[in-house]
């Protein structure tokens, strides 16, 4: 199973550690565009704040992050699963899963990001700031300037089993699963169900949504559930106590739908 995650948009220092070594990443298909995204923005951030702001779409309270980008190439680095924070990372709790989990999670999780395309949990990098939706001036929209280099790396990347896609609209810009690797990929959205004058009305709620994608991936690690294809998902998932509808695809080369549904946190 390879589970697809977005960042988080606020992280957690790095301070002490070792610098980053793109080299040492996972992934090694994406080092060469991981180089060019990141002396696109340390360069950004070094020669002109008022700009920079700008491009990342910064308040002025956030400006501090301006000059965290301009170090990256010296700052400290963490795995990481500990610099992502956040509702769905509070929710997935990856320093509280026991060791057998945490193996799993090492090898299931793939955390999609603006500056490094997708890294693993125990990947070591420093805190940051560039979403998939930043257009960097050199390079323009980062989803569509990851699409050539994700596309060489992820399918084998995916291997033979679930593909479990759990991002955010900005993030799968960067890769759309195609082919054969669609057909055991599962997109899940998480809907919110209240009644509403007698009538169920069914809403998107990002909080719900990510505490959601945080605990029912926690679930699936920690109960060493490893669905080999999106049938598979929802039946470990009802297992599980998640109230899913799924939507097979009409055609081949298409995700499956998979919608869990709830009702309070």
């Amino acid at each position: 199973m390879l589970v697809l995650l977005p960042p988080s948009e606020g992280k957690a220092s790095a301070e002490a550690g070792a610098p980053l070594d793109t080299g040492a990443l996972s992934l090694p298909g994406l080092t060469a565009a991981r180089e060019t995204v990141l002396a696109e923005l340390v360069e950004l951030c070094a020669a002109d704040e008022t700009k920079a702001q700008e491009v990342l779409g910064l308040s002025d309270g956030l400006k501090g992050e301006i000059a965290k980008n301009a170090g990256l190439r010296t700052a400290g680095t963490r795995p990481a699963g500990e610099i992502y924070t956040g509702v769905l990372y509070d929710a997935l709790g990856l320093a509280s899963l026991d060791a057998a989990a945490r193996k799993r999670a090492e090898r299931s999780l793939l955390v999609f990001s603006g500056l490094w395309g997708a890294v693993r949990i125990g990947d070591r990098i420093p805190s940051y700031r560039c979403s998939m939706g930043v257009k960097l001036p050199g390079l323009g929209a980062l989803g569509a300037y990851w699409r050539a280099p994700m596309a060489e790396v992820l399918p084998a990347a995916a291997g033979e089993g679930l593909v479990l896609d759990l991002r955010s609209a900005a993030y799968a810009t960067a890769w759309k699963p195609k082919g054969e690797v669609a057909g055991r990929t599962a997109t899940v959205r998480v809907l919110q169900s209240k009644i509403v004058a007698g009538v169920e009305k069914r809403t998107v709620v990002s909080h719900f949504n990510k505490a959601t994608k945080g605990r029912l991936v926690r679930d699936l690690l920690s109960a060493g559930l490893d669905p080999a294809d999106p049938a598979e998902l929802v039946a470990a998932l009802r297992e599980l106590g998640y109230a899913v509808e799924a939507q097979a695809p009409a055609k081949s080369g298409k995700a499956w739908a998979v919608d869990v549904i709830v009702t309070e946190l």
